[in-house]
């Protein structure tokens, strides 16, 4: 008998993530049908999943409310799928601002389904007082990092550790790096607010350091051809020379010297993957002052977090500026011993997320949900 999966995911990292756990599922079970709205990886693997990540990658409280209208109609739309279809279980990847909601609405809606929620919101670093609600909806938590676990513990939330999957998709990179001197690599992020925002920056910075280092060349890499263009754009307006790749992030993270990335899931790769580098966000005033008073964490990089300490120079909001984002890769730049040390430390704290198999770790744990059991098919 065929089970049902209804899965849901809205950024680029989500749809990774999501398709990764797809095909681990499906390798453990041909029978499980999927639906519901990804990426065009999750597309690519099944045609009643389709794709809206480019709508749907927004980031602040602000720009979520901009499009408050089509969120709410894509949310109706799929609260009036899940019902429809009625699947065995509902995972749900990351993105916390829609799926927290929609995993409340399916249960007073009353539909009878469980739900799986893949890759922790970072509750433990705000909004703590959602724990418990959450603890009411969702079946499974399923957790990259250890700590997450021990988090939810008092909350009566059955939470699960899987490991993170980035070696599975950056193994390869991982110790492999051949690092050119000359190249600096410019990571945005993937949403086209972020592009709009932190881009910029990122090449007003470039061009201070020409002016003092002609010799050093520029990369960037972005989530899809669209993204592409307006960035080519940018930096021909910019009379910087810059090339701009599609979905090259990680080939970049191995060669270049260092860099600036911005805030996100590319933060914690760089760090994996050892690239020296500063972390750059910026929202909107609004946004920015609302999350101030919410976040409970000293740091907003995930290098950070787990070292403990600022290993990573975080310029945020109003400290990232180019002349100050400038200022940290001149630095980098000027002593190789730093970039080195630095390097070594990222490379050192994750080390913890080396080991192999967590997509496989999560279908695991999702198939026994289905089967009432979290540990089956282990």
């Amino acid at each position: 008998m065929s089970r049902k999966i209804y899965i849901v995911a809205g950024e680029v990292s989500g749809d990774n993530h999501g398709s990764g756990l797809m095909r681990a599922i499906s390798s453990r079970d041909k029978s499980v049908q999927f639906s519901g709205i990804g990426g065009p990886r999750m597309e690519t693997l099944s045609e009643s999943v389709r794709n809206w990540t480019e709508d749907s990658a927004v980031v602040g409280f602000w720009e979520v409310i901009k499009k408050y209208r089509f969120f709410k109609e894509v949310f109706d739309e799929v609260l009036n799928e899940i019902e429809s279809v009625s699947p065995d279980l509902v995972v749900l990847i990351d993105y916390p601002g829609f799926n927290l909601r929609l995993a409340e609405a399916i249960k007073k809606r009353g539909i009878q389904t469980k739900i799986v929620y893949y890759i922790s919101p970072q509750v433990w670093a705000w909004k703590r007082g959602r724990v418990k609600r959450m603890a009411k909806v969702i079946d499974l938590m399923l957790c990259l990092f250890p700590f997450e676990v021990s988090f939810y513990e008092s909350s009566g939330l059955d939470a699960q550790f899987v490991g993170h999957p980035l070696s599975e998709t950056l193994g390869e990179f991982r110790g492999n790096a051949k690092r050119d001197d000359e190249l600096i690599a410019l990571l945005p992020g993937s949403r086209d607010r972020e592009v709009e925002k932190i881009f910029p920056l990122l090449l007003g910075a470039a061009s201070e350091i020409s002016k003092i280092m002609p010799k050093m060349r520029f990369a960037a890499s972005a989530a899809n051809r669209a993204c592409a263009e307006k960035m080519k754009g940018m930096a021909q307006e910019a009379g910087l020379p810059c090339q701009v790749s599609v979905g090259k992030s990680h080939e970049l993270m191995s060669v270049a010297c260092c860099g600036a990335v911005a805030s996100g899931t590319a933060t914690l790769e760089a760090a994996f993957l050892g690239l020296p580098y500063c972390l750059v966000y910026k929202v909107s005033d609004f946004t920015y002052y609302l999350a101030r008073g919410l976040i409970a964490v000293n740091f907003l990089g995930m290098a950070n977090i787990l070292a403990g300490r600022e290993l990573v120079r975080e310029l945020i909001q109003h400290d990232a500026s180019s002349e100050r984002i400038a200022s940290e890769i001149l630095r980098l730049i000027g002593s190789e011993e730093q970039r080195t040390l630095l390097s070594e430390e990222l490379e050192a704290i994750t080390e913890p997320l080396v080991e192999t198999g967590a997509y496989d770790r999560a279908a695991m744990a999702t198939i026994g949900v289905m089967k009432d059991d979290p540990m089956s098919g282990a």
